[in-house]
């Protein structure tokens, strides 16, 4: 594996954890660390693009402060699925005082946007997801819970991160195509409602990657990592089932009645006696959405909302028919009916690109991991021991890259409708160290650290892979259709995709409205405003880090 020099990087590698300390090796998910690559190394240039990986380094590590400031303000935001206004609002004003051309409420969503920049081969995308995590609501270097505002959502996934860290990739690299005239496309576009599974299939519905050579994603861990091949998480349908029966007085007339809720509930029991016969692979969970109004008028409308995961297509779209003959026997039993179903979401399995893959390990570690200081690793432990799981502190040795799942090893798990695009384009992940190891995920714990300098570091880390990156598929003679042979050969050579939406089905731009309406109001005062305060800590007075006084000094458990 090509590595550059440190001595080439100079200054740009200060701060990296040096790669002797690196592991090679990490539990889960195939093959990891810095192993030499298996496919051909493309050397064509090679003087070159590691001078301009170099100064892409630089001009990330130049822009550490506006990096920050992207991820502190959207932070702020919190915003849920389809109501992502301010955040989409704030990247589409810096992509166009940047030059960018950007075309909004794209594939039917209001905050749905595609930029560009540039022109001709290769065509770039990069990409990830903007909303946050009902009930998240948390601030940021506490090390326990303490939400801004009680019952209000907030980033306990960490989606405040990824596009500052694809902007600041963007704008190194654009800098350097300006400059030496170099041919070839940047597009951003953000994940809208990723948690509901309910935008990128639509984005390719629409066509907007089309003319795409490579999508290089990026989502948050607490590491830096890529994989290539199947990966280990399902396919998801995301459906509402809604009953229609007839309202009565439930005291006075209880037998002209015919109860919406009682068919939801018995399509719910009946699912229930179901997993008993379901794979180890399969997952499945619902809310009600709708179980009337109040309890002396039967209810004449009522419904249920599932997910549905399996390890493909046709295995999830068997669970999908399944329910829905539940769902005519549970109107049967109840004298109701069925009156719609919908799909409000889907995203496929996804499997990624071997050679965009190790073109981007090879990156890694070049880069390193941040190097963590005190505070950062007291507040990593300061949860984790909060929260009862090992206190490992941050992480310090290289994840890199890991190889495909085998069929064997797929026993379920969550899903990222990032798989559609990946069923269309050569595409892989970047996973970049902004949060902390041990978490449960999609909890208020998820948050603390989201605005903190571990966000910041790991941030500024994903964001120099992705433009070193970038710079490979701009000047590499072989990685951009070495890349469209693993697709076309490999990846989709006998699986083909076929979207879980119809031609008709549209966005659910309704979810999380009441929800953003109600705590809107209030979430505005504690936007972050970076013209009175370096960072959304010090508006909020908050002491980094904050954590309970048994945990400042918690030892490291192996």
């Amino acid at each position: 594996m090509r590595r550059l020099s440190l001595a080439l990087l100079g200054a740009a590698t200060v701060g990296a954890t040096p790669l002797a300390a690196q592991d090679s090796t990490t539990a889960g998910g195939g093959r990891r660390g810095n192993a030499v690559p298996n496919t051909r190394v493309d050397t064509t240039n090679q003087a070159r693009r590691d001078a301009l990986k170099a100064q892409a380094v630089k001009a990330v590590d130049s822009m550490a402060t506006f990096t920050q400031q992207m991820v502190d303000q959207i932070f702020s935001y919190g915003e849920l699925g389809m109501q992502e206004t301010e955040t989409s609002k704030y990247l589409v004003g810096i992509l166009r005082k940047n030059g960018f051309t950007v075309q909004e409420n794209v594939a039917g969503m209001p905050t749905g946007w595609v930029a560009r920049w540039g022109s001709g081969k290769p065509v770039i995308a990069l990409g990830s997801d903007i909303d946050g995590i009902p009930q998240a609501s948390q601030k940021p270097g506490v090390g326990y819970r303490d939400p801004m505002i009680e019952g209000a959502p907030g980033h306990g996934e960490g989606h405040n991160s990824g596009n500052p860290l694809n902007v600041t990739a963007a704008l190194a690299v654009k800098k350097i195509m300006e400059r030496d005239h170099i041919p070839g496309t940047i597009v951003l576009f953000p994940g809208v409602a990723e948690e509901l599974m309910a935008g990128k299939a639509f984005y390719v519905r629409a066509g907007i990657f089309k003319d795409v050579d490579a999508v290089l994603f990026s989502h948050v861990d607490n590491n830096l990592g890529v994989s290539y091949g199947q990966g280990a998480q399902n396919a998801l349908l995301s459906a509402e089932f809604k009953f229609r029966g007839t309202s009565a007085h439930a005291a006075g007339n209880p037998q002209r009645g015919r109860s919406a809720l009682d068919a939801v509930m018995l399509m719910g029991q009946a699912w229930e006696f179901h997993r008993e016969h379901m794979g180890i692979a399969q997952r499945s969970h619902y809310v009600i959405r709708d179980g009337g109004d109040q309890p002396n008028v039967v209810p004449s409308t009522a419904s249920i909302w599932f997910y549905f995961r399996n390890i493909d297509y046709p295995t999830t779209m068997e669970m999908f028919e399944a329910a829905k003959r539940m769902a005519q026997g549970a109107a049967l039993m109840t004298d109701t009916k069925v009156d719609t179903i919908r799909i409000l979401g889907s995203g496929w399995s996804g499997h990624f690109n071997k050679p965009i893959a190790e073109a981007m390990a090879s990156n890694m570690s070049t880069v390193g991991l941040p190097t963590w200081d005190a505070k950062d690793q007291a507040l990593a432990r300061g949860i984790q021991k909060e929260l009862g799981v090992r206190t490992e502190g941050l992480a310090t040795r290289l994840q890199g890259l890991g190889g495909g799942v085998d069929e064997r090893q797929r026993t379920g798990g969550g899903s990222d409708d990032i798989g559609d695009v990946a069923w269309n384009v050569p595409t892989v992940t970047l996973r970049y160290p902004a949060n902390i190891p041990g978490l449960p995920g999609h909890n208020w714990a998820n948050a603390i650290a989201m605005a903190t300098p571990i966000a910041h570091k790991g941030t500024t880390a994903g964001a120099k892979v992705q433009a070193m990156t970038m710079i490979d598929l701009l000047l590499s003679r072989t990685l951009v259709s070495d890349a469209m042979h693993y697709f076309t050969d490999v990846q989709t050579k006998d699986v083909k995709y076929k979207p879980f939406i119809s031609a008709t089905d549209q966005p659910p731009i309704e979810l999380n409205r009441e929800v953003m309406a109600r705590y809107r109001d209030q979430m505005r005062k504690l936007y972050y405003d970076p013209t009175k305060y370096r960072t959304y800590l010090e508006q909020l007075g908050i002491k980094y880090p904050t954590v309970r006084a048994d945990t400042t000094k918690a030892a490291i458990v192996p």
